[in-house]
């Protein structure tokens, strides 16, 4: 009797032992959502995830280990994945990068990954690529240091292949960042000679629509230097530039320059929907406070005041003289240490 009973409880051990799970668990609730959806996207891999009206999703994912990125609109931001995993995350995207957290097994790693992006927000200034070298060497060095303080502080209980990864591209930061230093240096050379047959010439025209309503034309602006600001909302660079922009019209408001920013906003980040596009870019001019002239150029890229800058990447920054002449067709961004200091040295300011 004490054999069989010796054997029902093993039988019992074993059946209550449960298999690893070959998938993740991901779920959560989203504050003021963007999208009635989530999609997750790696290397080969993309999944839509339904998202419910109280904001509130779950499903299942078969994953290769490794990092995703995840969208909710025009917002996105990285998850660490691996199958076995049961992640709930918690966002609003009122403070999107600010408030995203992870919680259950597995989830030390997103929440590494999640503080590293709002660590790297403010890491590089974005003016940085127009330091002397002396002074960009050293800032660089400051970074680097940086950056191997976050990983040593955070390096306990992560997963050993995202520690690896982390630990290598930190120490490519230095020479990684010292090359595109270089190349941009002798890219601002090049642009300086593409575009040279614009300085001095008038400005290609446009008629677009104005985000107060109506539309404006090149004539309109007229009888001061215009700083043009040609972007996108879903481009990252770009955004990272408008707390710089705010600040420059805000520091000229007394100066004969006005500010300008048009969008090519023509459907990327909104499934390819233009009109989508369209009122996501009202609705962040609104959401960010965004001053100045907001315009909405009227076919996208191919608009012909964008082709005749011959713009194929943004942020991009002109400048117009009071009579609607180019003369600057390459301009420095609002974070350049060197832009204030230009503008004020123009005539008629």
């Amino acid at each position: 009797m004490k054999k069989v009973l010796m054997c029902l409880a093993g039988l019992a051990i074993i059946a209550c032992k449960q298999e690893p799970k070959d998938y993740v668990t991901f779920s959560g609730k989203i504050e003021n959502p963007n999208s009635d959806s989530l999609v997750v996207q790696g290397r080969n891999y993309n999944k839509t995830i339904k998202v419910n009206e109280d904001g509130t999703f779950k499903d299942t994912l078969k994953v290769e280990t490794g990092v995703y990125m995840f969208f909710d609109g025009n917002e996105q931001s990285t998850l660490y994945l691996k199958n076995g995993a049961d992640i709930n995350m918690t966002l609003n995207t009122k403070e999107f990068d600010e408030s995203i957290k992870f919680s259950g097994n597995g989830s030390e790693d997103s929440n590494y990954l999640a503080e590293k992006a709002l660590m790297q927000e403010n890491l590089i200034k974005p003016g940085m690529f127009d330091y002397e070298e002396d002074a960009f060497n050293e800032e660089v060095e400051k970074i680097q240091q940086k950056l191997n303080d976050f990983i040593a502080e955070r390096e306990t209980g992560l997963d050993s292949l995202l520690l690896a990864n982390e630990k290598s591209a930190i120490e490519q930061f230095t020479p990684g960042i010292t090359r595109a230093y270089k190349q941009q240096k002798m890219q601002a050379e090049a642009r300086a000679k593409q575009f040279a047959d614009l300085i001095g010439k008038p400005s290609p025209d446009f008629n677009f629509e104005n985000v107060k309503g109506g539309k404006t034309t090149l004539a309109d602006l007229k009888g001061k230097y215009t700083y043009i600001d040609v972007w996108a909302t879903w481009c990252g660079p770009c955004i990272r530039e408008i707390p710089y922009l705010k600040e420059l019209e805000k520091d000229m408001h007394d100066k004969n320059i006005q500010f300008v920013s048009i969008s090519v906003d023509d459907g990327r980040g909104y499934k390819n929907d233009a009109e989508a596009a369209r009122e996501g870019w009202i609705k962040m001019v609104a959401d960010k406070e965004l001053g100045g002239i907001q315009l909405l150029s009227d076919a996208g890229w191919k608009a012909d005041f964008i082709q005749g800058f011959k713009i194929n990447s943004i942020p991009r920054f002109l400048l117009l003289d009071p009579e609607g002449n180019v003369v600057d067709a390459d301009a420095k961004r609002p974070s350049s240490p060197k832009l204030k200091e230009y503008l004020n040295g123009l005539e008629n300011m």
